[in-house]
């Protein structure tokens, strides 16, 4: 899967783009075959805003964004969206994502 992370108006410390990374890999397992990911990280008067956007099969694209103090936070926050998101998901296609883990 491929993973793209950005940043608006400063640098994403490499830190940061791992911790992303790492997020994203465990979001992915949940999802029914994933094919990428965007990851982009803005500061705007002084909020720290984090976006994912999960891509799946059959078009289905997974949104979430959040904003806090600091990059990580809003981060942990988005990607709480995107897990409540992927729950809400068919039982069927679960089962079929715990038995690709496996």
């Amino acid at each position: 899967m491929q993973t793209t992370i950005t940043s608006r108006h400063e640098d994403v410390p490499e830190t940061l783009r791992e911790r992303a990374e790492a997020v994203v890999g465990r979001l992915a397992k949940l999802a029914h075959r994933p094919t990428r990911a965007e990851v982009e990280f803005s500061l705007e008067h002084q909020r720290a805003t984090a976006e994912i956007r999960l891509h799946a099969a059959q078009n289905a694209v997974y949104v979430s964004s959040a904003d806090a103090k600091d990059h990580r936070t809003a981060l942990d926050r988005a990607a709480a969206k995107i897990r409540r998101q992927l729950d809400r998901k068919p039982v069927l296609l679960r089962r079929a994502a715990a038995r690709k883990e496996e």
